[in-house]
């Protein structure tokens, strides 16, 4: 099973450095792995990260453990570009690197390199020859906020190679008591039901989240529906209901916002009524000459990345794209300031979306029809809608609390 499993690694790059040929993301997946001067470090710890959202789940613990160990440097890594591009100046590390191709000799020099005392990977990724150096050379391996599934290659007949890959790790704090399960049943018993830490994470963001006085004028006293994260066949599915709430206003924040992406959306919408975040945000007036500018408009397109998470403060209910896809994106930014939450037909591997549809509080929409159905009934009885935010807001509440069970465990394990 390794050499499959050394071959599909290779085979993998092989077709990502082909696609580096015309896809930009691919490109910088390939050039950034190349040449890097790693730091010859006499301790550290090393962070992993698949890619941005596993860092801003990850960063509770993070931001913690980093005020509590200053004796270490600390070193982190991501596997995508969407982690690495956007966080690699993060202030909270000494040295940010993309995760090298998962090799005997790239596991070796790398580990030797960063000399970590302690390695923790967030949620996702798994790699059997970085993990089987750190065991190695006798080095801590935790996975926090974990979350496993009875359909993951671990727990099936010819996984062997992948349930070896767990024994490498030195405890895991997992999402849920159906995680913990399906690892004692594969043999796992280092592991621990700790939470999600990015309840903890957005929950904090939701206490004091970064002010947009551009925004505020946008909504000027009115009804906002954010979708956020979407891709395509999203944003397909959103403008239908432009017209059926006219008293309404309407930001898109879309998952990528190449020029290409950002047209494409502008095309769905009615021009005379559509504008773009970058065409005001930086005008001197201030304010007050963007509230002149948005008098007539009710669409906003926010065409950066950064703003998402604390600009669901302004909104009052949210769609989140991705789930006509391989899966819909956070939910929990929303939430955590109480804004009901739509999505596509794909969420079911997430813990929370689950949680939140059973609380009747998050709607999974397959068509126009339903998504429609949806909006309707959180917006006839002002009562109802207060009922289901007030939900949405103790439910966040109550799942925080991952961060100081980890950091509980590491101080005093």
């Amino acid at each position: 099973m390794l050499l499959f499993y050394n071959f599909g690694v290779r085979f993998y790059f092989l077709l990502i450095r082909i696609a580096s040929i015309f896809n930009k993301k691919a490109s910088l997946w390939i050039n950034g792995r190349k040449r890097i001067d790693y730091q010859q470090l006499q301790k550290s710890a090393w962070f992993h990260f698949a890619s941005l959202g596993e860092f801003e789940q990850g960063l509770p613990v993070l931001t913690t453990f980093k005020s509590s160990n200053a004796d270490l440097k600390i070193v982190i890594t991501f596997f995508s570009p969407s982690g690495f591009e956007i966080r690699k100046d993060t202030p909270l590390a000494d040295a940010v690197y993309y995760l090298p191709l998962d090799t005997p000799h790239n596991a070796h020099k790398f580990i030797a390199a960063i000399n970590p005392s302690v390695a923790v990977f967030t949620k996702y990724e798994y790699w059997y020859h970085f993990f089987k150096e750190l065991h190695h050379r006798n080095i801590p391996l935790y996975i926090i906020s974990g979350i496993f599934r009875p359909d993951q290659i671990f727990f099936k007949w010819y996984g062997g190679l992948h349930r070896r890959m767990l024994s490498f790790v030195t405890h895991f704090f997992v999402q849920d008591k159906d995680s913990e399960l399906l690892l004692r049943k594969a043999g796992i018993y280092d592991v621990s039901v700790s939470g999600d830490t990015r309840f903890d994470r957005v929950w904090a963001n939701a206490q004091q989240p970064k002010s947009f006085p551009l925004i505020n004028e946008f909504k000027n006293g009115h009804k906002i529906l954010i979708a956020g994260s979407t891709w395509p066949e999203d944003e397909e599915l959103v403008v239908q209901l432009i017209e059926l709430y006219p008293n309404w206003k309407f930001i898109f924040a879309p998952h990528e916002i190449s020029e290409q992406k950002i047209n494409r959306l502008i095309e769905l919408l009615p021009r005379n009524s559509t504008i773009q975040y970058s065409e005001v945000s930086n005008l001197s007036a201030g304010p007050a000459s963007f509230k002149s500018q948005m008098s007539g408009l009710n669409i906003l397109i926010i065409d950066n990345i950064g703003m998402l998470s604390s600009l669901y403060q302004y909104g009052d209910i949210a769609y989140i794209g991705g789930g006509f896809g391989a899966g819909i994106h956070n939910t929990l930014e929303a939430a955590a300031f109480g804004l009901p939450v739509i999505f596509g037909p794909k969420y079911r591997k997430f813990k929370e979306a689950r949680d939140l549809v059973a609380l009747q509080a998050g709607f999974s929409v397959t068509d126009e029809n339903e998504l429609k159905k949806a909006l309707s009934y959180l917006t006839e009885d002002k009562n109802r809608y207060q009922v289901i935010s007030n939900k949405i807001k103790e439910y966040v509440k109550e799942q925080t609390g991952a961060t100081k069970a980890i950091m509980d465990y590491l101080i005093n394990p």
